[in-house]
């Protein structure tokens, strides 16, 4: 393991945060290697996981992403102190809610996992009604103190809750919840309504998940197209029977061509332009679908293909 830096929270996550949930699910150890280094050669420097992933796949018990990346690190000498990881609770079934025994057993199993002995972004992966919220900011805000995490997230909470969370370690004068992570993307705008206020008001940092809608906004899927090989692919296809969901498919599409850039690559710039995102999640399974992430990162649309997308 290596040791702990201190340093104080940061705002620069880079152009794109790399999605870590298909390691050690669609992409394999070997996979996941290539598409790790692929992603810090070309620039990328935080990349997200959560102790759940991929326990939904037959076979797996939650934790195979936390640990590829463990291993990835452990073989790369030097590489921790180069990238920022994040990784999140409550959704992995023998470690579920925010209850705080319940964080410090995940905390202690996502770091043997990830082979280090600090995270630099830990969140809560959704919101826990069940167990009052001070004892959550507190007992969240002690991993801090000590040293094992750096800053602290909240995914998947309203905004109201978000804000009152903020106010709770504000109250109490403890670390709290400095990055926000939602679903957002050109197709779904819910967050715009209340979220993104709120979090531009609070000061938070917006990292959004979704940012692709599982594919969806990649063009690659196509009414009586080919069949399309992904665990998603059932979800993106019925979106071509939503004609909202189409018209911006084609605005993406126009956006694209016009600039001689994949539809992957506007997306992402897109949402990275938006107002309190610091960066977008996207996982890629290869290396060949790393291309596309990678081109968004030097990707600025003008105020003309912005508007064209609104």
């Amino acid at each position: 393991m290596t040791d702990s830096a201190n340093t104080q929270p940061t705002t620069d996550f880079g152009p794109l945060v790399l999605g870590g949930n298909v390691f050690g699910w669609t992409a394999d150890r070997d996979a996941s290697f290539a598409v790790l280094d692929a992603f810090v050669e070309a620039g990328g420097r935080a990349i997200d996981t959560a102790d759940v992933y991929s326990e939904w796949a037959d076979g797996h018990i939650g934790g195979e992403s936390e640990t590829v990346i463990g291993e990835w690190l452990a073989a790369r000498p030097g590489m921790r102190e180069r990238v920022s990881i994040a990784t999140k609770l409550f959704m992995k079934s023998d470690r579920k809610g925010l209850a705080p025994e319940n964080l410090r057993a995940a905390l202690t199993e996502s770091l043997e996992r990830l082979q280090t002995d600090y995270i630099d972004l830990y969140y809560a992966h959704r919101d826990d009604p069940e167990v009052p919220q001070d004892e959550v900011v507190t007992a969240m805000a002690e991993f801090v103190a000590d040293g094992r995490v750096r800053q602290l997230g909240a995914s998947n909470f309203t905004a109201e809750r978000l804000r009152s969370a903020v106010d709770v370690a504000t109250a109490h004068g403890i670390p709290g919840f400095t990055v926000a992570q939602d679903l957002y993307n050109l197709l779904r705008r819910d967050y715009e309504t209340d979220l993104q206020p709120t979090i531009e008001a609070l000061g938070l940092a917006e990292l959004p998940f979704g940012a692709l809608q599982g594919g969806f906004l990649t063009g690659k899927y196509r009414a009586g197209g080919e069949a399309i090989d992904s665990p998603r692919a059932e979800n993106a296809t019925k979106l071509l029977d939503d004609d909202r969901a189409v018209a911006t498919l084609e605005a993406l599409r126009g956006v694209a061509e016009a600039r001689g850039a994949s539809m992957t690559a506007v997306a992402l710039a897109w949402l990275r332009q938006q107002p309190t995102v610091g960066a977008p999640i996207a996982s890629a399974r290869s290396t060949e679908q790393l291309t596309a992430l990678v081109e968004s990162f030097d990707l600025t649309l003008t105020a003309e293909e912005l508007a064209a997308l609104a």
